[in-house]
């Protein structure tokens, strides 16, 4: 099916997609993004010239250094008080309406106070933007997540273009080697919104996803190899079978949270994951032919899902990790009876964080990128290049160019330090060569309550707001732009995990992952536009809910009946017309390789 205007397209809901991500972008984004506010701007006409035949998305190294021009007159910004409406589709809970530390900085600097409302319930924002839509009252800024195409169908967007290109030096340089991942699609190519919720030319330095364990069971095993999830079996019968209790309760071996989309994270997406395959969503990409179907056609990850119904027919999966609620099942980590998990660690982190402050550090978790044979290479670290999910300005801003100008403030180098770093002499130090050192105490405060130093010092609170560079890259001043690098990554690990690291001959997680995979050339497919309404978003619908309701049914399946319930559920698909929706689905693939690459994709 051919769509002749990209104003029927949309991004992904969360529900298709997540990651990660955040989620958020991949299952591993060690940006020092939090979820929060986000903005952008322009009211320009769209650009219609063609895509440029290459994009640079390498990643950065380490010793990359940028330095963005502070050049043009029409950038000088006006820094006169003045409040804009935003909201967030993302749920921001130590927001603190800018009194934190960096917010009133911010304000200092620039004159703005964001008046902020983000999501509440962890749904992407789609209810309160489904209502913007059909009221056509919108906020100034808004960062969409998944609802982009839905706020431009309905003509709500203004295209930055324009506004980018006269008012935004700190952003085209960020943007320069990735311009056309900005543009809105191949036929429609205006920016409606800035890529935010990712660092530019990132390079992660640690891993956080993959299967986990708890250092405990780490330690007293003897450092056992964890590659295949039958090792990764074996660690965890071994361990429960000496120790069927914790604390007085019943130890679970192995823990999944199947509650709402979480069941992505933790259920549907590792078992891509476990069989070689990069995160993109509910598909997999051939990446010879960007042949695109769902996933779960895949013969392999047949093969993983028997390998999850014989943990719950063996008793090592946890009961009732399909009827629990998301707090039941934080609740469980926080007790520190669950020996395993298959997540990310932004997922349960705030049970893990718990641990922690209860002195619980053996009962934390440590990371590794299982398969499900040897045959198979873990994938969960390629790089989507940048293509993130970002910020957008609405027709209802009276000031777009001010507007612009305060994101391209927040994009400089003095808006990105503050924002990651926080308020010199408070949050951090420069020693006598000029480096950032963040004392122990912050750096404490920071490890152990990180809600509170979040909402007390607003780090990471506004990065949604404006581009950014990742980890890894370095500022005019030799410094790191994010605290996120080697040295104050192994700082914060407990003397637990450091322990548990060196007994893999390792200094951070990442260490185990495989190294040097190839970008993808079709980005983070979450944030590509696909049909709003009509057939496609029919039969998704439709597909969506046969994962909901088949998925658990085949993880909880007699053993002698996995295979027709697993059948049944393909033919389910199959009768839904999932593989119609994949034709359609790649050939919006191939058009979006050719707007990132210049390549001619048939």
């Amino acid at each position: 099916m051919k769509w002749n205007s990209t104003k029927t397209l949309s991004v992904l809901t969360l529900s298709s997609i997540l990651l990660l991500s955040g989620c958020g972008g991949g299952n591993n984004d060690n940006s020092s993004s939090t979820s929060s506010p986000t903005t952008s701007t322009s009211d320009t006409s769209s650009s219609t010239s063609s895509p440029t035949t290459s994009t640079s998305d390498t990643s950065s190294s380490s010793d990359n250094t940028s330095s963005p021009s502070d050049s043009a007159d029409s950038t000088k910004m006006d820094t006169s008080p003045i409040a804009f409406s935003f909201f967030g589709a993302d749920i921001s809970p130590n927001w603190n309406n800018m009194q934190d530390d960096v917010g009133k900085a911010i304000t200092a600097a620039t004159g703005v106070t964001i008046n902020a409302e983000f999501d509440v319930g962890g749904g992407g924002g789609e209810d309160k933007i489904s209502l913007m839509a059909a009221s056509d009252q919108y906020p100034d800024i808004i960062f969409s997540k998944g609802n982009l195409g839905k706020l431009v169908d309905a003509g709500a967007i203004i295209d930055l273009t324009d506004l980018i290109d006269k008012y935004a030096p700190h952003i085209k340089e960020i943007m320069k080697d990735s311009m056309n991942r900005m543009k809105y699609s191949l036929d429609d190519q205006a920016i409606y919104a800035i890529p935010t919720n990712g660092g530019v030319n990132n390079e992660s330095f640690d891993a956080t996803g993959g299967f986990q364990v708890q250092l405990r069971v780490l330690k007293e095993l003897g450092y056992p190899q964890i590659k295949t999830v039958q090792d990764y079996e074996n660690v965890l019968k071994e361990y429960v079978a000496k120790h069927p209790t914790t604390d007085g309760q019943p130890t679970i071996p192995l823990l999944l949270n199947g509650d709402g989309w979480k069941r992505m994270i933790t259920v549907t997406n590792p078992a891509f994951i476990a069989t070689g395959a990069p995160d993109d969503g509910e598909y997999y990409v051939n990446p010879e032919t960007y042949e695109a179907q769902l996933h779960y056609y895949r013969p392999e990850e047949k093969e993983y899902f028997r390998w999850l119904n014989h943990m719950y027919n063996e008793g090592l999966l946890d009961k009732n990790s399909f009827v629990q609620k998301d707090d039941q099942y934080q609740a469980k980590i926080a007790s520190g009876a669950v020996l395993g998990l298959i997540s990310q660690e932004w997922e349960y982190g705030n049970a893990e964080n718990s641990l922690k402050s209860a002195g619980k550090n053996d009962a934390t978790y440590g990371h590794f990128p299982v398969t499900l044979s040897d045959q198979y290479q873990d994938h969960e670290l390629v790089s989507a290049g940048v293509d993130f999910y970002g910020i957008s300005i609405t027709k209802a801003c009276k000031d777009p160019v001010r507007a612009i100008q305060f994101l391209d403030w927040l994009a400089s180098d003095e808006g990105q330090v503050l924002n990651n770093w926080g308020v010199e002499g408070k949050q951090y130090t420069l020693d006598a060569s000029g480096k950032r050192v963040i004392p122990d105490d912050v750096n404490n405060a920071k490890v152990n309550d990180n809600a509170n130093f979040s909402k007390s010092t607003g780090i990471g609170l506004y990065t949604a707001f404006a581009p950014h560079y990742g980890d890894g890259v370095k500022d005019s001043t030799g410094n790191y732009y994010t605290t996120n690098f080697p040295e104050q990554i192994i700082a914060s690990y407990s003397d637990a995990e450091k322990e548990a690291l060196a007994g893999y001959n390792a200094t951070t997680w990442k260490d185990l992952w495989p190294k040097d995979l190839p970008v993808k050339e079709w980005g983070a497919l979450y944030n590509m536009q696909v049909p709003t309404d009509g057939e496609y978003q029919v039969i998704y619908t439709k597909t969506q809910a046969i994962v909901d309701k088949d998925v658990p049914k085949v993880v909880l399946a007699k053993t002698e009946d996995f295979d027709k319930v697993y059948d049944e559920f393909i033919a389910d698909l199959d009768n839904a017309g999932a593989k119609k929706m994949g034709e359609m689905y790649t050939a919006l693939v191939k058009n979006r390789v050719k707007l990132f690459t210049g390549k001619d994709v048939q």
